[in-house]
């Protein structure tokens, strides 16, 4: 089994108490909504369709995202991007701008300690949610992405997937570039 660094183990902790939380809070909700609908089931007898529960579940979600430390996250938010917003507040990640050729920026959240190849993956997951959310379902094939591109932090590539970014001296809001690989003749 891998040893995890203290880091690791305080977000996975931090991530365990804001799942925890929010349970407790989705319980308090489910039980509110439950009295909520037996009184209305005392005036009613129909339920309510799906589509409608629907509706106030992302309302719910809504109002919770509007939160200062989760208002930068969109409305179809994941787990996944609740915990690293919560490492990012407590100095547990870091976010790394990816500047794509196009000029968009990319904001990639990684943990304090991760490698080149953390942020790759993280960048690919990026990719995945925005295509979710936009309803694009383009296949990328992520082996040609790295084989026709890398990193460049500083005009330095980042070709060892096993280099922490520390040791590229990359830190949190710093812009590392794609860039496509030159041929040799």
């Amino acid at each position: 089994m891998e040893e995890q660094s203290p880091d690791t183990e305080t977000a996975a902790g931090v991530a365990q108490c804001v799942k925890e939380e929010e349970e407790e809070e989705k319980k308090m909700e489910v039980e509110e909504k439950e009295n909520q609908a037996e009184e209305e089931e005392e005036e009613d007898v129909e339920a309510l369709p799906h589509s409608e529960i629907l509706d106030i579940f992302e309302e719910g979600l809504a109002q919770l995202v509007q939160d200062p430390l989760l208002c930068d996250l969109p409305i179809q938010v994941t787990l996944e991007e609740v915990n690293s917003q919560i490492a990012l507040e407590y100095g547990q990640a870091m976010t790394v701008r990816v500047l794509k050729a196009d000029g968009d920026v990319m904001p990639i959240v990684v943990v304090q300690n991760a490698t080149v190849l953390d942020l790759k993956k993280a960048i690919r997951r990026f990719m995945e949610l925005k295509q979710q959310r936009e309803g694009g379902v383009k296949h990328i094939s992520w082996k040609y992405v790295w084989r026709t591109y890398h990193l460049v932090f500083q005009g330095e590539k980042l070709e060892d997937d096993k280099t922490r970014l520390k040791d590229y001296g990359i830190r949190n809001r710093d812009e590392v570039t794609f860039m496509k690989h030159l041929r040799k003749k």
